[in-house]
């Protein structure tokens, strides 16, 4: 039954993704099946095999290592805030980001991570049928973030049509950044944030291929990624990644305060007026969806909430809101993965923020295709969910 349900999960997400092409006849079918197939072998390594286990494993350990040791330095500054046996959201989850932020800057600086970024782009430009900046923009996002990546790229940020400056920001949206990775791990199971991660770098291109195809000619195959500005010495640079990690904790800490603050109001107007909470009006609207992504149809209205929630609000607060739910270990893994991407509403301000602070012109022509970006992000994360619902 579940196999008819995702073959059901896979045409609604491409049906949804045909009506809206900008190009319909320009939809180039065989890298899309190259890469769903992909998605499944990769979905059945990482969920359904003794050493896909064993990886998960082992990223999952290093970054319980990571925040072991962010630890160290939250517990010298914040040292007795919390109770015995207590355990802050914003002391556990969110600190740690700081930590995980200098070792990625380091690994900027020693020029390790581009290295790293700009080969496993060039292997998926070789599958993906699109281009070298696109492919190395999807990497790239997964790791320093959606506003950082396109400080990268900026020297070509000016030149690109509209078509492909679509391609570089969906990307960004549908994924998630390395720097947050360890505070996911701790609300949902690491095995789901993995996954999620690996399914989407493909997704992003699959529902891109079929929303805004387009062929790159080997004159337009070009990639420049920008290098530091000015020359900085390390301890500037550390500074600096410290500071970033800082300003991303805090700005999650201050979305989650008013989200959730908000969301709690919302619902009990509903609840005063009409006898039931926003969430769970929203919850049957995306209890459709739910069920084509392989989540049983007795818990899709409230996996259906979940989903709404992130979407209008940000994945912290879905992930939290998941927490509170007693659903069955299959529906949450369906629901874990398609948390796991930056496919909300507040992520169109902040792409287009980042790309208009480049580059004005471009930044309006982000923002005034913000909405068909979410669209394809959401596309994105459905996708992921349905492709693991398989092997769940």
């Amino acid at each position: 039954m579940k196999f008819l349900i995702a073959i059901l999960g896979l045409l609604v997400v491409f049906a949804l993704s045909f009506v809206a092409s900008n190009n319909k006849r320009g939809i180039r079918y065989r890298p899309i099946i190259v890469m769903i197939i992909l998605q499944l072998i990769l979905g059945f390594f990482l969920l359904n095999t003794v050493v896909g286990t064993v990886l998960i494993k082992g990223f999952s350990d290093v970054f319980n290592n990571l925040l072991t040791y962010a630890s160290d330095g939250i517990n010298f500054v914040f040292g007795g805030i919390a109770n015995e046996g207590q355990a802050p959201f914003f002391l556990n989850v969110l600190l740690p980001i700081i930590f995980i932020s200098a070792l990625i800057g380091i690994l900027q600086y020693v020029k390790v991570l581009p290295i790293i970024i700009r080969f496993i782009g060039l292997v998926l430009s070789k599958v993906n049928g699109m281009g070298k900046l696109e492919s190395y923009n999807a990497v790239a996002s997964a790791i320093l973030g959606q506003s950082e990546v396109f400080i990268s790229v900026k020297k070509q940020i000016g030149l690109l049509p509209k078509h492909r400056l679509y391609t570089l920001c969906a990307s960004a949206m549908s994924t998630v950044s390395m720097s947050i990775v360890g505070a996911y791990m701790t609300m949902i199971d690491p095995k789901y944030v993995v996954t999620a991660l690996v399914l989407n770098l493909f997704g992003g291109f699959i529902i891109a291929s079929i929303l805004n195809p387009y062929q790159v000619t080997p004159e337009e195959d070009q990639l420049e990624v920008q290098e530091e500005q000015e020359k900085q010495s390390f301890f500037e640079m550390l500074g600096e990644y410290i500071m970033d990690g800082f300003k991303v904790a805090i700005t999650v800490a201050a979305m989650l305060i008013g989200f959730v603050a908000l969301i709690a109001m919302i619902n009990g107007i509903f609840n005063g007026i009409f006898g039931i909470s926003f969430q769970e009006i929203l919850g049957y609207v995306f209890a459709p969806f739910a069920f084509v992504m392989g989540v049983p149809w007795n818990e899709a209205v409230a996996a259906g909430s979940i989903m709404a929630t992130k979407m209008v609000s940000n994945e912290f607060v879905a992930m939290l809101d998941l927490g509170k739910h007693a659903l069955s270990a299959r529906a949450t893994g369906i629901v874990s993965i398609f948390l796991v991407s930056f496919a909300n509403f507040s992520s169109i301000g902040i792409i287009a923020g980042a790309v208009k602070g480049l580059h004005e012109k471009q930044g309006n022509v982000v923002a005034r295709f913000g909405l068909k970006l979410l669209y394809g992000a959401t596309l994105v994360s459905v996708l992921s969910a349905t492709i693991a619902g398989v092997f769940l």
